[in-house]
């Protein structure tokens, strides 16, 4: 038997009931529930002071990025941004919520003329943070990516993507599918 926790102005009350899941309420208001299968499903968006967390995904439609110069990848086309916090004009995610963020970027080369290598790196206000991937790829189309955790201030912390071709004269980023070339983050835990 399972039941529905309320807590309400004057104290809990517990109420059981047979569906298998207990139910969190405030004021009778559904906040949780969590059933047998150790599932919990939240009645909306789990917020941190009143603000949901933040999360967003954008990618590339086309760019084509010079050698030998770090270049800020224009991942101008949103999926979802959760919280307006992603900026399709300056491709930059600035959270308004402080805490530990899962970015993750990727991105599909459809050419690449040569030379030594090509790189992924994270930035945090304006500055390299975690390089993400790295490849020598000779002149074959190849898609790299990778993940970090980093924490965000809430308020002036930003963070970026951008791509490197150590050597060679240029490199066509193409999404070829939003599926391949995205920019992505989402909050985990607050701080």
């Amino acid at each position: 038997m399972a039941s529905i926790i309320n807590a309400t102005t004057t104290g809990l009350t517990v109420t059981p009931d047979n569906s298998g899941q207990l139910t969190l309420s405030a004021n009778g208001v559904t906040a949780l529930t969590a059933n047998t299968a150790g599932n919990i499903n939240f009645a909306k968006q789990p917020t941190i002071g009143g603000v949901e967390w933040p999360a967003f995904s954008a990618y590339i439609t086309t760019q084509t990025v010079s050698g030998d110069t770090a270049t800020k990848m224009q991942f101008a086309t949103e999926n979802f941004d959760t919280n307006n916090n992603y900026n399709t004009s300056n491709y930059r995610f600035t959270p308004t919520v402080a805490g530990y963020y899962l970015v993750t970027a990727s991105s599909y080369f459809s050419s690449y003329s040569g030379g030594a290598f090509v790189n992924l790196t994270i930035y945090k206000n304006g500055t390299s943070f975690q390089e993400v991937h790295r490849i020598w790829p000779g002149t074959n189309a190849s898609t790299i990516g990778g993940s970090v955790i980093v924490f965000c201030n809430g308020s002036t912390d930003y963070i970026e993507a951008y791509w490197y071709s150590a050597g060679g004269s240029s490199v066509l980023v193409s999404n070829n599918g939003s599926a391949l070339s995205h920019f992505d983050a989402c909050l985990l835990r607050g701080q």
